[in-house]
């Protein structure tokens, strides 16, 4: 009877259990392997630019492609902070090092440098990782809000990050999306279910690649990089 009783509890653990309502908190565990089923790209339905300058020399355009259709309210916020179109925006911003960023940042920071997660205020620049701006109120990493007001949801995860030249939110965790954002220079397939992807480089990757060269693994850079215009083409 003992025997009997161990056996059926032993099947009754391996019963199928009714299935959970998935939240996004249990998509974001899944991130790596979104780029399994997933896409990194979709239509572009809009560009806008930047006119960047590194070192105080010429500015250089990078033209950056929305996908509208699939993330409509992120890809607004970013446009209307490119034209300026409220007041404020992405005009004479640099591109910063955050002094607290969201874990999955910092963790893969850490992994890549093997220094501490815990980053100094400077410049966002980490060759083969990614280049973060957006900040135009503190211009370190602390501020920045969007045409919504401070902060806004996660949109969707439906586009996983694709590589080199994808545009991407930055945040300090869930929903907490607001003005910043990070332009990748490598696979970061970590960041997928975690970030919001909405657009991608389409024009001006070299200047993308100067930026990078002027970078450091601890996020400052050499030369000040900064956005001295930005609008939609």
């Amino acid at each position: 009877m003992l025997k009997l009783s161990l056996l059926i509890a032993s099947a009754a653990a391996f019963q199928p259990r009714a299935t959970p309502k998935v939240q996004p908190q249990t998509v974001r565990q899944f991130g790596m392997l979104d780029g399994l089923f997933k896409k990194s790209e979709a239509d572009v339905t809009e560009t806008v630019y930047f006119d960047i300058s590194i070192g105080g020399g010429a500015p250089q355009r990078v033209e950056l492609g929305l996908y509208g259709s699939t993330t409509p309210k992120t890809c607004e916020n970013f446009k209307q902070l490119c034209t300026g179109s409220k007041g404020f925006g992405y005009k004479g911003s640099p591109f910063h090092r955050p002094t607290t960023v969201s874990d999955s940042v910092n963790d893969a920071c850490a992994a890549r440098s093997a220094i501490s997660s815990r980053r100094r205020r400077g410049a966002g620049i980490i060759p083969g990782f990614m280049c973060q701006g957006g900040d135009f109120t503190n211009e370190n990493g602390t501020g920045g809000k969007s045409i919504y007001g401070e902060k806004f949801a996660d949109e969707n995860f439906d586009l996983v990050h694709g590589g080199f030249g994808t545009l991407s939110m930055a945040n300090a965790g869930p929903n907490t999306n607001g003005s910043q954002f990070f332009i990748c220079l490598d696979d970061t397939p970590w960041l997928n279910g975690k970030h919001v992807v909405f657009g991608k480089v389409v024009s001006g990757a070299e200047t993308i690649r100067a930026m990078a060269a002027v970078g450091s693994q601890s996020g400052a850079t050499s030369q000040p990089v900064r956005i001295v215009d930005s609008g939609s083409c």
